[in-house]
Order: structure tokens, then C-alpha cells, then sequence
């Protein structure tokens, strides 16, 4: 069974699901290696689907999972051990856009887990030559994250956000007196390079 009958299998059977499907690049057979799984999910009982997500997609053994903070529409998105993005989209249930991350002991961990999501994503749009939307996203990724935790000026490079996003990281901790795990960046750095 492959990952788009996999995630079906798995949220589909859901009473509050009444269709999911695969859509974007994957489905349209536009998908270059990095590309992200799409799916739209239409949710009769959206809060029930929600809070039952963890669980349902379990069986996948995320290494993260999370809401996007920057998405229209609901979006629970899933990074796989390959690593692999998985999206599944809620169109049908709006979601205002959040402001940039507030950096505390408290949102480190939430902080890692969006920068290298966004990185793996962007990584995808550089492989298919969309120049114009990397351009743009490392901006928001500035906004975001990379101003927050103190990096003075944006990237003009994936290469130059990670590095960036590092310094800022390992500032941030050292003032904080935490430590963020490394296993994300273990398993997304070193196929940007790719």
C-alpha cells in the first residue's frame, strides 16, 4: 500500500470524515521527489475529526505534527521519516492567519518544528524552479521566525535560513535555558542538500 492509500485508510473510516483525497502535484503527476502528499479532507464534524487526528495518523509514526499557523483554511500537517510532508487540508473550515512566533522556554519546541516543516516545504518549491516563491517565503519565514528569535536581516538562501535559523536557535536557548531536541534537524537537514 502506498502513502496516499495509507493516509486514506487511516482517516477515511473517521464517522466525522464523510470524503478525503489525494490533490496538488501528487494527484495531478506533477510531483518532483521532495514534493509534498495533499489531501483535502471534507469533515462533517470538524472538532471531532480534530481532536481524534493524533491518534488516526498515529500508525504513520510522525515525527512532528502541528496546525499550520499561516494557512487560510485549517491545515494539520505531518512530517514523515524520509522526511516526508503530508498536509491534510480542511478547505471547508477557514483559519486566520497567526502572528509571527512570540519566543519563550515554552514555544521553542513549536518554533523547531515549524521552521523545519517550512524548510522541507520550500525545499520542494526550489527543486521545481518556483525562484519567485522561495524568494517570497523566506521573507515570511524572516517575519515569522528568523526576527523573532533575533536574526537581523533575511535570508536569500534555503542554505542561508538554516544557518541563520541555527544561530538564532542556539542564542535563544542559551538565554532561555533550554534545549530544543536536534532529532528534526537530523532527519530534514541533510536532505535540503539533496
Amino acid at each position: 500500500m502506498g502513502l496516499a492509500e495509507r493516509v486514506i485508510a487511516l482517516v477515511e473510516p473517521h464517522p466525522g470524515v464523510r470524503e478525503i483525497r489525494l490533490v496538488g502535484s501528487r494527484a495531478e503527476g506533477r510531483a518532483n521527489e521532495r514534493s509534498d502528499w495533499d489531501f483535502m479532507v471534507d469533515a462533517s464534524d470538524f472538532t471531532a475529526v480534530t481532536d481524534a487526528l493524533p491518534r488516526l495518523v498515529e500508525p504513520l509514526d510522525p515525527l512532528v505534527q502541528q496546525w499550520d499557523r499561516l494557512s487560510l483554511e485549517h491545515c494539520w500537517m505531518l512530517m514523515l521519516h524520509g522526511p516526508t510532508k503530508v498536509d491534510l487540508i480542511f478547505p471547508h473550515e477557514p483559519h486566520a492567519l497567526e502572528p509571527p512566533w512570540k519566543v519563550s522556554a515554552e514555544t521553542l519546541d513549536g518554533i523547531e518544528a515549524h521552521f523545519w516543516d517550512w524548510m522541507l516545504w520550500l525545499s520542494s518549491k526550489d527543486a521545481a524552479g518556483k525562484h519567485e516563491v522561495v524568494t517570497a517565503e523566506l521573507r515570511k519565514l524572516f517575519d515569522h521566525i528568523l526576527a523573532p528569535i533575533g536574526v537581523d536581516h533575511p535570508p536569500s538562501s534555503i542554505a542561508q535560513a538554516v544557518a541563520a535559523y541555527r544561530e538564532g536557535r542556539a542564542r535563544a536557548e542559551h538565554r532561555l535555558g533550554v534545549a530544543v531536541s536536534r532529532d528534526l534537524e537530523t532527519a530534514v537537514a541533510s536532505s535540503l542538500c539533496r
